[in-house]
Parts: structure tokens; C-alpha cells; sequence
């Protein structure tokens, strides 16, 4: 048994940071100037001045599993609640936690975020968060470092609050694996953590979903507000093609998607599988919109008409190139999904790479974030941006996300893997992104933005 594990695991992992970390936020008194300056690049969509959400220092030691000397604030994730809450969780790897707090609808941040894992003698990362039916019920699901047997430590743990997010109940194991869950493989040496997903769906359901090292895709739902969950189903992956990055959505009928890509391949392709209409239980997967180049970290949504909406990176020399973001669409009720089209386009202000985007459906609008790299090939600058107004038929001209793009906070987090959960939007037209910065032996923050489509 090999009791190691390597967050940062090795040139290529530390080439792929080196790509996709950016320096994020501007000083509050540089907020109304950025605003302005941004006005007519910004499209449809109103920006407010960025909000500094937690902070703290930034070293990172030795990795010496549970014993590391990890003092930073990282993995940010976000949620908007149906009654306008916004709820933001992280990583505080100094007390080796995972933190969170809501807002109310006028941003008012509380004096002491909630500790929602409670647990300081192992890791906790890469949270997700989603509400329930109302802003009072808030879930987490997060990837513990826990060795259990296994030659990597990993388990995916489960919170709930009904109370908004004052208190939060003791974590429950989902996993319950010896095989290092919350990883998705790029190759045996290789990978990210934060390898999972979290959905509350309209029929009332909670999901989470992961993978591990070893390769399998896990699923598991409640269908009691999170009190218990199923046993986990293995969807697809195993050592020979390792399943990575899953993501989540619910079809108007009530049946759940999953799309995720795959390690060991420089040419791997993003697969879907879908719910039967028999039960608890899914269709063969498919690999969908193949392609020659490397296809990674998908994103995935539904609207209410029924269309399926895709966001992934795709790196047309393979997973050491410069990744860009593509977008694709199935009409509801199938799984023929248009050519992916390119959403930063050659002759935009923000030509280079993107990778890692997030996306976020509310009504007809269509929201999609990412990881901007400049054409010199330096540190990614910022989160780019675009949305639709028309279900994702045209999208706006890609802007910056006003002051997310400076270099005097360092560049962003994900230092243990940059598959997150980044962007939220409410159907009354709001939007909340986060991000992390490190300046390093300086200071580390989680930094919320809002804006609004107009």
C-alpha cells in the first residue's frame, strides 16, 4: 500500500497551472474607474465593484499529505438561491476546511463565515454548493483527503444546513472508496482534484457525482432533502479509461445527464450518458462531437425548452496546448449536438487561450465564464466572459469581467486542480462569479463579483 499522494503531481499539471493562473481584482477605490472603462465592452451585462470574500497567506510547503504546510485560501464556488441569496464556499487550507457564507439580497457579508466541515486534521477542498427549494436549505459536497486503504487519499463528503447556512450537519461519506475519489486522471501521473458535481434538480432531488484515480464514474441522489443517499451507481470509467471531470444536469422530464471526458488519451472526447426511462438507472454512454484535439473539463445545463447546452476546453495539439473554450447545443428531446464553435474568436480584444469556463442557464440567457491567457503565452489575466440573450443561437462580443483581470494580487488559485464551480445566474437577471488569488508569502483572497443582464 503507498500511502503518497501529489496535489501538484508533476510537469504537466505544474505546465497546465502555469497556463491557466491569472491575477484577479483590483483595490475598491479602482472599482467605479474599471466600471466606466468597461461600460462599452461589457455588452448586455451590468458589472459591480468586486467584493473581497475571505483572505489569507499565501505559502505552500512541502506536501506531506495531512501534515502539509498549507497556509492559503482557495476553490471558490457559488450558488444563487431562488429567493436571491448568494452563497460562496472555499477552501481555508490553514485550518484544512471548507468554509461558507450566504449574503442576503443587498450583499451584506456576515462577520464570521460557517465552518462547514469541521474537520482540521485532513484537507477539505473543492466544494459545490446548491440551495434547496428555498435560500434557508443550502448543500456542500467537497473532496476530503482521507486514506483509507487505497495508495490515494479521497472521499466525498456531504453537508446540509436548514437554517441558511448558521449551522451545518455532521458530513456524511458518499463515497466510501479506497480509490481516491475526486480525482480525474490526465494520466497515471497527472491530474486534478475537484474531479465532482452537486445539483439540486427541479424535481426536488439532490445529485452528486465523482470520479476516482482509479477511474470509475460514481452517481448517488437523495430523494429526502439530503437525510440519505443511494448507493452509488458506477456510470462508466475504469483503469484503462479513466473517467474525469463530471458534470451534472436535469432534462425537463425529470432525467439526468452526465458529461464528463476521459484520462490516458491526447485525443480524448467528451461522452454523455442519460438517465433511462426505465428507473434509477442510465443508458449507454455516448462520445459525443469527436474531435482530433483533447477535450476537457465539460460543462453542462439544460433549459427550460428542453435544450442541452455544452461548454468544454478543447486543445487542438493535445492536452500540453493552448486550450480554447467551444459551445455546442442539442435540441430538446435529442442528443445531436451542433459543431462546436469557438467562443473567444480570433479577432476578439481577448484572442489567445480559455479554458476551464463554467456555465450558467437562467430563462433564455446563456452565461459563460473562463480563464483568459494572453496571446504572449504568460500567466492567465483574469475571468473572460459572454453571454446569450437568444438560448445560445449568438453570443455577445467576450469581455473581461471588470477587475478580475489586474496583476497586484498574484495570480489565481487552483493550486490542487482548476475544476470548479464558478458562475451562478438567478432568473431575475443576476450573475455571481468567484475567483481566488495568490500572491505568494504575500496574501491569498476569495473575491465575489455581481453583475446583472439588462
Amino acid at each position: 500500500m503507498r500511502l503518497t499522494e501529489q496535489p501538484i503531481s508533476s510537469v504537466l499539471f505544474a505546465t497546465l497551472i502555469l497556463l491557466l493562473t491569472s491575477a484577479c481584482e483590483p483595490a475598491a477605490e479602482q472599482a467605479q474607474t474599471d466600471r466606466a472603462k468597461a461600460a462599452d465592452d461589457t455588452g448586455p451585462i451590468e458589472w459591480h465593484a468586486p467584493l473581497k470574500i475571505a483572505s489569507g497567506s499565501a505559502h505552500i510547503g512541502p506536501w506531506r499529505m495531512n501534515e502539509s504546510d498549507f497556509h492559503f485560501v482557495d476553490d471558490p464556488t457559488v450558488a444563487i438561491g431562488p429567493q436571491g441569496s448568494i452563497a460562496v464556499a472555499w477552501a481555508d487550507n490553514e485550518a484544512q476546511d471548507v468554509k461558507l457564507v450566504r449574503l442576503d439580497g443587498d450583499g451584506d457579508l456576515p462577520d464570521e463565515p460557517v465552518n462547514v466541515s469541521s474537520s482540521p486534521d485532513t484537507f477539505s477542498w473543492l466544494p459545490r454548493v446548491a440551495f434547496g427549494p428555498d435560500d434557508e436549505t443550502i448543500h456542500v459536497l467537497w473532496q476530503e483527503i482521507l486514506f483509507t486503504g487505497g495508495s490515494h487519499g479521497g472521499e466525498i463528503l456531504y453537508a446540509r444546513s436548514d437554517d441558511g447556512g448558521q449551522r451545518f450537519s455532521e458530513p456524511i461519506n458518499l463515497s466510501n472508496t479506497d480509490e481516491g475519489a475526486g480525482k480525474g486522471q490526465l494520466n497515471r501521473q497527472s491530474w486534478h482534484n475537484g474531479s465532482l458535481d452537486l445539483l439540486h434538480g427541479h424535481d426536488g432531488n439532490l445529485y452528486a457525482a465523482w470520479t476516482t484515480y482509479e477511474g470509475p464514474l460514481k452517481i448517488s441522489r437523495s430523494e429526502d432533502g439530503g437525510q440519505s443517499f443511494s448507493e452509488p451507481l458506477h456510470i462508466a470509467g475504469d483503469w484503462d479509461g479513466p473517467a474525469r471531470a463530471p458534470s451534472l444536469a436535469l432534462d425537463p422530464d425529470g432525467r439526468i445527464l452526465v458529461a464528463w471526458t476521459v484520462g490516458e488519451d491526447p485525443r480524448a472526447d467528451i461522452h454523455l450518458a442519460r438517465q433511462s426511462e426505465e428507473g434509477w438507472s442510465f443508458d449507454t454512454p455516448e462520445a459525443i462531437l469527436p474531435d482530433d484535439g483533447h477535450a476537457d473539463a465539460p460543462k453542462l445545463g439544460v433549459d427550460d425548452s428542453g435544450h442541452i447546452h455544452l461548454v468544454y476546453n478543447l486543445a487542438s495539439d493535445g492536452p500540453m496546448s493552448f486550450p480554447q473554450v467551444v459551445y455546442s447545443r442539442a435540441e430538446a428531446g435529442t442528443l445531436d449536438f451542433s459543431s462546436a464553435r469557438r467562443i473567444v474568436p480570433d479577432d476578439s480584444d481577448l484572442a489567445g487561450g480559455s479554458g476551464f469556463a463554467d456555465l450558467a442557464i437562467a430563462g433564455s440567457w446563456i452565461h459563460i465564464a473562463w480563464e483568459h491567457l494572453p496571446p504572449s503565452g504568460d500567466h492567465a489575466r483574469g475571468l473572460g466572459f459572454s453571454s446569450s440573450e437568444d438560448g445560445g443561437a449568438n453570443f455577445s462580443r467576450p469581455h473581461m469581467i471588470p477587475g478580475s483581470d489586474r496583476s497586484e494580487h498574484g495570480v489565481s488559485g487552483g493550486r490542487q486542480g482548476l475544476l470548479m464551480r464558478k458562475l451562478d445566474a438567478g432568473d431575475d437577471g443576476r450573475i455571481a462569479a468567484v475567483h481566488s488569488t495568490f500572491l505568494d508569502g504575500e496574501a491569498s483572497a476569495i473575491w465575489l463579483f455581481r453583475g446583472r443582464a439588462e
